[in-house]
């Protein structure tokens, strides 16, 4: 029996338009028009990334966390909110 695999996530490319996640056997893209925290980050910010949980992921250089769900179906987390209305 061969060990236990402990390659989780991995960042496989980094581009001028996002990156690319391998996580288990899925690839996901983060593009920075969707992800915008990401664009003025180095390579070594992007690709030190932890996977505290099956569906969240964290990089801790940023402090930014995301659930996985978020990158495979971005239009289901907007990053715009609606202002609340001041109370009277």
């Amino acid at each position: 029996m061969l060990g236990i695999s402990t390659l989780e996530i991995e960042v496989s490319l980094v581009s001028s338009q996002g990156f690319w996640l391998l996580l288990d056997n899925e690839e996901l893209f983060v593009a920075y028009a969707e992800f915008p925290w990401f664009k003025q980050a180095t390579v070594d910010q992007i690709t030190t990334i932890e996977r505290p949980s099956f569906n969240h992921l964290y990089w801790p250089m940023l402090d930014i966390d995301l659930a996985v769900e978020s990158i495979r179906n971005p239009a289901l987390f907007p990053l715009i909110s609606k202002p609340n209305p001041l109370p009277r």
